[in-house]
């Protein structure tokens, strides 16, 4: 089964793939799609939409996890947050694919054993359990977490992972601007830095 995990944002959306045979897990892909933070809020979504919509055809993920809106102190924020998880949510169900959600200190808890992890604890933990060499954008590191969580809630034994990254998680830097055709270094359209394959 191939689980892709997403952590959406309004300029920055981070994605992470995790296929699972049984007990074990092995890591396919992950990165973010960006959009320019100076242009409207309606178009950022639009690319990012574009984009996450090119890894599903892709990739062809089984099922889809993204992480429950937490409750933020600034409304602002909070109602970016939201319509970023709507249009992400919506590119799912475009696909027609089934969408779990996860609260943020379960998905904590999955990874790292604790619901109150930082970050960091969190990051060590995903390139532990899926043998990477390297750390992955933030954005990317928490849709694998979420991915990993999904993974372990409907194989509830203890899974067992299986070295899949041969080299470190490269760096790159695309983003989609005026043209729709920008390549990033994995050599596919879109707006997606930091990706990963093997």
């Amino acid at each position: 089964m191939r689980i892709l995990g997403l952590d959406p944002g309004s300029r920055v959306c981070g994605y992470g793939v995790i296929d699972q045979t049984g007990a074990q897990l092995r890591y396919v892909e992950c990165g973010v799609l960006t959009a320019p933070a100076e242009r409207a809020m309606e178009w950022r979504l639009g690319q990012i939409a574009c984009a996450l919509r090119e890894v599903i055809d892709e990739l062809k993920p089984d099922a889809v996890a993204v992480e429950d809106v937490f409750t933020h102190a600034n409304p602002r924020s909070a109602l970016a947050l939201a319509q970023a998880r709507g249009t992400a949510l919506a590119v799912v169900g475009l696909a027609g694919l089934a969408v779990a959600s996860y609260a943020p200190a379960m998905v904590k808890k999955m990874v790292s054993g604790s619901g109150r992890a930082d970050k960091e604890q969190i990051a060590r933990m995903v390139a532990s359990l899926i043998q990477l060499r390297g750390s992955p954008r933030a954005d990317a590191t928490d849709a694998l977490a979420v991915a990993i969580t999904h993974c372990r809630i409907i194989q509830p034994t203890s899974a067992r992972v299986t070295s899949a990254v041969i080299a470190p998680v490269l760096t790159a830097t695309a983003s989609r601007a005026a043209s729709p055709a920008v390549k990033a270094s994995n050599g596919r359209r879109g707006p997606r830095a930091q990706g990963g394959r093997v």
